[in-house]
């Protein structure tokens, strides 16, 4: 089912427009999306702008809503989380994607990261965690539930202790490090940087091919590991 709010519900005041970020709910269980909605109703800065129930049905409703956040649940039928993420983030990049799911299989895990995903939280996670993923994800910021953030850690520990030694990062891919690990964007660390956003994503894509890092989320944790700042 896919739904979107109507008439006078959907709409609000200038002044709420400005400031409410407006959160799309994807899941294949009702109740699960219910729930979501009730907790959210409840909040000043957040509202519900529409419901899918499988990856196809998001990605028609990111086209016609543009929310701010998609909170995406991994497994459904149709098209699946990962997918749907994917080609919404290649679509509209603005648009945030927090992962909810039940599992934590480092798989998985790992796959939404790299499709775009700036948050991973477990369906477990207190309410308050969840409309904190979404803030953090409408602000440009990383947010991994705990068990997540360690299990990457181990894995970019791990892969480092393994492998030799690569070229060491310069002096300006370790500033540009230290503001994506701040979830800057290409275009916010160009402006502080004082360079061009072409020149900010190629020092980003330098520094993923130096540490073989596939995303920004890892590279924001590889940062935090490594004390960049």
């Amino acid at each position: 089912m896919l739904t979107t709010m109507d008439g006078a519900s959907a709409r609000s005041t200038e002044a709420e427009e400005g400031t409410r970020i407006r959160v799309l709910l994807v899941d294949d269980h009702a109740v699960v999306r219910r729930g979501l909605r009730g907790f959210f109703e409840l909040l000043d800065d957040i509202e519900i702008v529409g419901e899918a129930e499988d990856g196809a049905q998001a990605v028609s409703l990111v086209e016609q809503q543009v929310p701010d956040v998609v909170l995406m649940d991994l497994l459904m039928p149709v098209m699946d989380g990962i997918a749907a993420t994917a080609e919404i983030k290649q679509r509209f990049p603005d648009v945030e994607v927090v992962a909810l799911t039940s599992f934590i299989e480092e798989e998985r895990v790992t796959a939404a990261l790299e499709a775009g995903a700036t948050g991973y939280l477990l369906k477990d996670a207190d309410a308050d965690d969840v409309a904190v993923a979404v803030r953090r994800a409408h602000a440009g910021e990383v947010h991994l539930d705990p068990q997540v953030a360690r299990l990457l850690a181990r894995r970019i520990r791990s892969r480092r202790d393994d492998e030799p030694a690569r070229e060491p990062l310069t002096e300006r891919e370790r500033e540009v490090l230290a503001l994506v690990a701040k979830g800057h964007s290409n275009k916010e660390i160009a402006a502080l940087l004082d360079i061009t956003e072409r020149t900010a994503r190629t020092h980003v894509s330098n520094i993923l091919g130096k540490l073989d890092l596939s995303s920004r989320t890892q590279a924001a944790l590889w940062a935090i590991d490594h004390k960049v700042s």
